[in-house]
């Protein structure tokens, strides 16, 4: 069974049409990246998900019950604007929210401190909210997204304002999650975060999927015809080759249509190049992004 279920839903606000005919699933232990450009309605199919609005056609299950009240304690939020009570203490904050998704105080105590001790916050527990800097704030609200064990977790821009540290160290406890077999819906404009940890990815354009699938297949799916090579020697003239780009510690060749990978490594190793790496390219996903949401606005 998959934790979530989005069948053919459609969303209008007045007369503009924010999702049109989605349709996706998310799966028990995989992250899930739900990416698009601003306006695109990632946000609107997370509030749906969530039964802050209803579709207006179209089914929405978590976890195999139509979205609603029997399924919000099931799932955790982390939303792009945090709200965290300033003036509370970091240990009651996280407590008191823990206590609004079921928890018992002595459960929401011992797993507080339990996950204050991991992420190294601790030491903050009696301080208050805004005696916390921003990164500090930010895992405290992680902590309290996933606190009662939601079997369905959703991140949007988990990793804003994060410093290198916080955000290795959140990294860690999403793919965590993952481990323990939770389904994970991130959302974020960081395409480097999404090809760094997402198994499947969802790209939505004017409300409509414009890319759906494993993230590896759509990266092949993109692929130039070129290559990564790291080398010793000269790549002077080297026929088939259309353009080089020169990379840190590396090379990309782009080769022409009549030009197989095979024969070029073939031509190279004739001419007397070393080659230490030769690997088939693949675009990245935010130049990947950039050419879908460019050819479904033409």
């Amino acid at each position: 069974m998959h934790t979530v279920e989005v069948k053919h839903v459609v969303k209008s606000f007045a007369d503009k049409v924010a999702v049109d005919d989605l349709s996706f699933s998310v799966a028990p232990g995989e992250i899930f990246g739900l990416i698009g450009p601003n306006g695109a309605g990632k946000t609107t199919t997370i509030k749906m998900m969530m039964d802050i609005i209803k579709p207006d056609t179209g089914e929405i299950t978590i976890l195999g019950e139509k979205s609603g009240e029997a399924t919000k304690n099931k799932l955790g939020y982390l939303p792009e604007e945090r709200g965290l009570y300033k003036k509370q203490r970091v240990l009651d904050t996280i407590v008191y929210l823990a206590s609004l998704k079921g928890m018992s105080e002595r459960s929401a105590v011992e797993k507080a401190n339990q996950m204050l001790e991991q992420t190294g916050m601790l030491p903050h527990a009696r301080k208050k909210i805004d005696e916390l800097s921003k990164g500090m704030s930010q895992i405290i609200q992680f902590i309290v997204t996933v606190i009662h064990e939601p079997q369905l977790v959703i991140l949007d821009e988990p990793f804003s304002a994060l410093d290198p540290v916080n955000t290795e160290l959140l990294k860690n406890m999403v793919l965590a999650l993952r481990n323990q077999g939770k389904a994970i819906i991130l959302s974020t404009h960081q395409m480097n975060q999404v090809e760094e940890l997402c198994d499947r990815i969802l790209m939505i354009n004017k409300g409509r999927a414009v890319l759906y699938g494993a993230l590896g297949e759509i990266k092949s799916r993109y692929k130039n015809n070129a290559v990564l090579l790291d080398f010793e020697g000269e790549l002077a003239a080297v026929p088939g080759v259309t353009e080089k780009r020169h990379r840190r510690g590396y090379a990309e060749l782009f080769l022409d249509a009549n030009t197989t990978p095979q024969q070029l490594l073939e031509s190279l190793l004739a001419r007397g190049v070393i080659v230490k790496r030769f690997e088939i390219a693949t675009p990245p996903l935010n130049e990947i992004f950039i050419k879908v949401v460019g050819q479904d606005n033409e």
